[in-house]
């Protein structure tokens, strides 16, 4: 199985310069919690990735105002992506490796075709292949450094 048969394909995505109230609007309406950061709609351009965390621990905790921009909330590169081709065993490491739940799927351009999230592997690799779903859980649920 490749990342283009396990992606949900045409993610929504937020342009960076779109304030976090409509990032977080659109993770609401749409039962997400991350969503492909691009330069703009029409390019689809890969320029980063908003998470809900990134919102609560970059934005609300922080006490920014409601005309924060993406751009200034998100994570940037480098960033963790897969090409469509990519096999199972490679997503999974990049997920493990780099502690991530969710990867985009883009092109050899950096444009956005999909993303493969954890949910994914499950659903669709779990059935003949539970010990990769566990491994992958596994791997990204390793504790982070405590921040004093």
């Amino acid at each position: 199985m490749r990342a283009r048969d396990l992606m949900t394909p045409r993610p929504a995505m937020i342009a960076a310069g779109d304030t976090i109230p409509h990032a977080a609007e659109l993770m609401r309406l749409l039962n997400v919690g991350m969503l492909p950061v691009v330069e703009d709609l029409a390019s689809k351009h890969l320029v980063g990735i908003i998470t809900d965390r990134d919102i609560v621990v970059r934005h609300v905790a922080l006490g920014h105002g409601n005309g924060s921009k993406v751009r200034d909330h998100m994570t940037r590169g480098p960033l963790v992506t897969v090409s469509p081709d990519a096999a199972v065993g490679d997503i999974a490491d990049r997920m493990i490796r780099n502690q991530v739940r969710r990867i985009p799927v883009v092109d050899a351009r950096g444009t956005v075709l999909g993303v493969v999230a954890q949910a994914d592997l499950a659903t669709h690799v779990g059935p003949t292949d539970p010990a990769i779903v566990e491994r992958v859980v596994e791997g990204i649920s390793r504790p982070g450094a405590l921040v004093h």
